[in-house]
Order: C-alpha cells, then sequence, then structure tokens
C-alpha cells in the first residue's frame, strides 16, 4: 500500500536552540520512500548524520521565538504484517551480534528488574512466539490506554504498577518483558495508518528465529499501514526531537491516509 503521510510541529524556543529532528524515514526492505518533502520555517538548512541505530538525524538551530517544522511524505509500505506463529526463541549464544544490544536493560526498560514478573506473565507459554503472545495479552489486560497518567520519566515498572499509559510506555513494558526472557526487542517509532487518535505512534519489535517480528499492543489485532521513522533501545533512543536548550512544543499535526492509487 502506498500512503501520505505527515506532521507539522510548531515549537517555541527561550533563545536560540540546537535541535537533533528524527523524522526522516529511511527506504529498507520493509518499506520504501518514494518522496519527501520539508519546510522549516523560518528557513534552515538541517546537517543530516546517521546514528548508530541506522536513524535519520536532522541538526539544526531553532531561532529564539517559534518555528514551524513540516514534513510531507509518501511511502510505499505493506498492508500486512508478519506475525510470528509458532517462532522459537534463539539461544543468546547464537543470537547475531547486532542483535545483543536489545538485550540489555535500558533506561525506560530495566528488564533486569523483572524477571520474577515475567515467569508470573508468561506461565508455561511456549519460548519464543508463545511468550510474546502471552506478554502482548498481559499488557492489553492490565494496562488502560490513558493520556496524563505518565510523563517523560515513567519507565515500564512504573507503568506495570499505576497500569495505564500511552504507546510508548506500551511498547516499554513490553520490550522490558521481553528482554527479561532474554528475547531481544527494540523499540519503533512512526506512523500507523488508520490510528485513533491519529498521532505519532510507538510500538516494539522482538528478535525471534532469525528476524525482526512487529508487536503492537495497543491493537486488538495485527495491522500494517507502518512507517517507521526511527529504532532504539527505548524512547531516549527514538525522540522526534531533542533539544539542547529552552524549547517547547506549541501545536502538533499528524496524518496519514492512502495516495489515490493507494
Amino acid at each position: 500500500m502506498r500512503l501520505q503521510a505527515g506532521c507539522e510541529i510548531v515549537v517555541e524556543a527561550e533563545a536560540d536552540c540546537a535541535v537533533v529532528a528524527m523524522l526522516r524515514p529511511r527506504s529498507n526492505a520493509a518499506q520504501w520512500l518514494v518522496s519527501e518533502t520539508w519546510r522549516f520555517t523560518p528557513q534552515v538548512r538541517p546537517s543530516e548524520y546517521i546514528d548508530g541505530f541506522g536513524n535519520v538525524c536532522q541538526r539544526f538551530i531553532v531561532p529564539r521565538g517559534r518555528m514551524t517544522i513540516r514534513a510531507e511524505l509518501e511511502v510505499e509500505t505493506d498492508a500486512d504484517i508478519a506475525t510470528p506463529g509458532t517462532a522459537p526463541a534463539t539461544a543468546p549464544a547464537l543470537l547475531p551480534p547486532d542483535t545483543l544490544q536489545y538485550l540489555l536493560p535500558s533506561r525506560y526498560c530495566p528488564s533486569d528488574r523483572l524477571f520474577d514478573d515475567v515467569l508470573d506473565i508468561v506461565g508455561d507459554a511456549s519460548p519464543g512466539a508463545g511468550q510474546v503472545e502471552a506478554i502482548c495479552g498481559w499488557i492489553r489486560r492490565h494496562v488502560v490506554y490513558r493520556y496524563g497518567e505518565s510523563n517523560a520519566s515513567t519507565d515500564a515498572i512504573e507503568t506495570m504498577r499505576h497500569g495505564a499509559g500511552v504507546c510508548r510506555d506500551y511498547a516499554h513494558v513490553g520490550i522490558a518483558l521481553c528482554r527479561a526472557l532474554r528475547l531481544p526487542a527494540r523499540m519503533v517509532v512512526g506512523y500507523l495508518y488508520g490510528l485513533e487518535p491519529m498521532d505519532l505512534h510507538a510500538w516494539f519489535e522482538v528478535w525471534l528465529d532469525g528476524r525482526w517480528y512487529t508487536c503492537d499492543a495497543t491493537q486488538a489485532d495485527p495491522r500494517g499501514g507502518r512507517i517507521v521513522v526511527a529504532i532504539g533501545r527505548d524512547a531516549a533512543d527514538v525522540a522526534f526531537l531533542t533539544n539542547h536548550g529552552g524549547l517547547s512544543t506549541v501545536d502538533m499535526q499528524v496524518w496519514v491516509g492512502l495516495t489515490p492509487a493507494g
């Protein structure tokens, strides 16, 4: 399917503020970036680099006052996503080297403190796909999707205790529990076609039997129509805007729709 997606973000800086934006998707085996248009008002010329996770990052200065950042994208992506079925877990000794960092505890995913909890959650589910399904089912039953219940410092354990959060919190819980089972798991952010309410979205991926599988506990059924913008260990690695100074978000609009030929 071919999607038209984008966002418009209005920010305000107290003084000239250095910013790193992570809003530009890359073409890969799962998606093709057909076209993109960028507008910065007032105009700036960002420099770009690729971070350690393969994400495209744009560096620029937001001058004192307000700036509008607008991205318009056309992306071809899969209408359906692969499900793990009965995919088994891979023994840690046999994991590819680039997946090993996704076994470690991280800022928002303290998996080393969840070993006992995850065993109660998965019970006798089969190692691998069965355990991941049990984790996603537990999150849907025990975490309510609700704004205002979490903030920028909320980690997976706090979300599990409070039983409420938004998409990034759902992803952090899933990642932390998977890692506690020694299943590599990473955070993904981007766009989801048909998301209600529409916003930039977060989910997670887990490595099973030689590949990454998409997991999204905020959705009742597996859904494609996803545009991946960035991946990382947790939200600290995939912030859409990272500011090095005083900066506030005044407004943000997000849209995803089918192209006429989609």
